[in-house]
């Protein structure tokens, strides 16, 4: 079979460059390796974690909250085998519905381990032994991450695991620790808190969500701190034992002698992705990859290799599904001879714990080094009536302006519903907004977005209203 374009991977990125590309008038074809379609981020990612990330705030606020709010509950319990079916139902609704895109823009779906045989032959090896062969124009690499896990960490995917295992684990566990205080482990650690594990954080760095604004770093640390959670900063694990039914995990600080031990029944690492490009036979075509094993492309997405391209975990930048699924649109309409943008700068970091931290531009580290003059303007919820009314007051909004022209630089949020909330700034600053601009927008009230609005006033000549 002959196409126009093909992807290889079916993750947000790829199954969106596909539709694009059949929106396009291109005769499209996906490549999947696993039975279902979505990738890590529909199957084991984005969408289960947030699954599990509501599961397990329901749960908290019904032990925490309710009786403040004059609903009293009795034997409240944690049903995980629920909890856990109610998120495997949610994935498999959201795969069915890109099953579904895939037939209504007609493009052809094949299962197996696409591999490249020249420039326009993929060969597909399929999970009975057979394989096959198709022929295209373009090619879309769109393979994705997986987990880094060093060796001496001893992955069985019993005790010690991945985010993948996470998803899956059917009893509250009493100890876990998450080796990485970035998004992926703060995030199932969050999780887990919440239902009542002891969770300890082990983080290399001097802070949690380093690449973060700093102040975006303490608003998060402080509240999972009030959840019962640990943090050992600025340490690594130098070993990890696997026991029966626990593990220990083995810990030195960093620049020190200072080492110790911490029993658990499970140690969860979440310390990075790696570019997946095992066996995706780029050796026979000759496309290049960096020291990190990342497909190297120019501004156009395009590999080396002038018909094919690459986008989303497998190329340079951040992993996200959303950066994955504006590149897949881009390589589409660059593949059909049009001219699409995307502003790198102004896509939104987000991390689905409770409260919520969302980020946008610049960070106020970034403005320093970069020796760009500045303001700042900030906000906290607790001032604010509408996270009084919610008893979601942990958290601020925080405006970085030009100090000369007043432009919006970067929008860092910690707070209730702040992945959300974080639209607008990248909408404003996508217009080059003035925190001026901002400021003198109406926010309905009480809503959580004006914190947005008098972190703007903060940052217009300090005149935030109600604080």
């Amino acid at each position: 079979m002959k196409y126009d374009v093909t992807v290889i991977g079916s993750g947000p990125g790829g199954y969106v460059a596909a539709i694009r590309a059949a929106q396009l008038g291109k005769k499209t074809a996906i490549i999947e390796r696993y039975d279902s379609l979505g990738g890590t981020c529909l199957n084991v990612g984005c969408i289960p974690s947030k699954a599990l990330l509501d599961s397990s705030e329901h749960y908290h606020n019904a032990k925490e909250k309710f009786e403040l709010h004059g609903i009293e509950l009795k034997s409240l319990k944690v049903n995980m085998p629920q909890m856990i079916a109610r998120k495997n139902d949610v994935v498999g609704q959201t795969v069915k519905g890109i099953e579904f895109l895939m037939k209504k823009n007609k493009i052809d779906v094949y299962h197996g381990h696409g591999s490249f045989k020249d420039k326009n032959t993929l060969s597909i090896a399929k999970e009975d032994g057979s394989t096959e062969e198709i022929t295209s124009e373009k090619i879309i690499i769109a393979t994705g991450s997986k987990p880094i896990v060093p060796a001496n960490f001893n992955y069985d995917k019993e005790r010690v695991i991945t985010s993948t295992e996470a998803l899956n684990i059917d009893e509250v566990p009493k100890r876990m620790v998450v080796v990485g205080g970035g998004v992926i482990g703060l995030e199932l650690g969050s999780v887990f808190a919440r239902l009542g594990t002891e969770v300890e954080v082990v983080e290399y760095m001097e802070r949690i969500i380093p690449t973060m604004d700093i102040d975006c770093s303490k608003e998060l640390m402080r509240a999972l701190k009030k959840l019962g959670v640990k943090f050992h900063l600025k340490h690594g694990v130098t070993d990890v034992k696997i026991n029966k039914k626990s593990v220990t995990v083995s810990v030195q600080k960093r620049d020190s002698e200072d080492a110790f031990s911490i029993n658990a029944d499970y140690c969860l690492v979440a310390i990075g992705r790696r570019a997946y490009t095992d066996n995706l036979g780029l050796e026979n075509v000759g496309i290049s990859t960096d020291d990190r094993g990342r497909v190297e492309v120019n501004n156009h997405l395009q590999t080396n290799v002038d018909n094919i391209y690459a986008i989303g975990d497998v190329i340079r930048g951040a992993m996200l599904a959303h950066k994955a699924e504006e590149e897949g649109v881009f390589a589409a309409e660059v593949i059909a001879g049009e001219k699409p943008h995307i502003d790198y700068n102004l896509i939104p970091g987000v991390v689905y714990t409770w409260p919520e931290v969302a980020s946008v531009g610049k960070t106020e580290q970034e403005l320093k080094d970069a020796g760009v003059p500045y303001k700042s303007g900030k906000f906290p919820m607790k001032a604010l009536g509408r996270a009084r009314a919610s008893t979601d007051t942990e958290g601020m909004v925080k405006i970085l302006a030009h100090k000369e022209t007043d432009e919006v630089l970067g929008v860092h949020m910690v707070g209730p519903r702040t992945a959300d909330m974080i639209a607008e700034a990248v909408a404003l600053m996508e217009f080059r907004a003035s925190a001026e601009d901002i400021a003198r927008m109406s926010h309905a009230h009480p809503t959580y977005t004006e914190a947005t609005k008098e972190a703007a006033l903060a940052a217009t000549a300090n005149r935030a209203l109600h604080i």
